[in-house]
């Protein structure tokens, strides 16, 4: 198994309703625990296409990038507000 934990992942910033309103995930494994530990719904058509992203991600099959890109749409799905960095 090729585990990319590694790989560059360009930080995001997720709003989120409870005590810890903002939530930094900087890792593909970070990314992974949000939507599977700290989601509001678990059921959208984006949401299992995050996960699925994931997965690859974190086994070398796709890029880090793509995993964020499909965690954005997720969070756009559950009305997660996202706030990036532009560098």
């Amino acid at each position: 198994m090729k585990w990319c934990t590694s790989e560059e992942f360009t930080p995001l910033m997720l709003v989120v309703s409870g005590p810890e309103k903002y939530k930094l995930v900087a890792s593909l494994v970070q990314a992974a625990e949000m939507l599977t530990v700290g989601w509001p719904i678990d059921d959208g058509d984006e949401y299992l296409i995050a996960i699925r992203a994931c997965r690859a991600a974190i086994h070398g099959e796709i890029s880090a990038q793509d995993a964020r890109a499909a965690l954005i749409r997720a969070a756009d799905e559950a009305g997660i507000s996202v706030i990036t960095a532009v560098h």
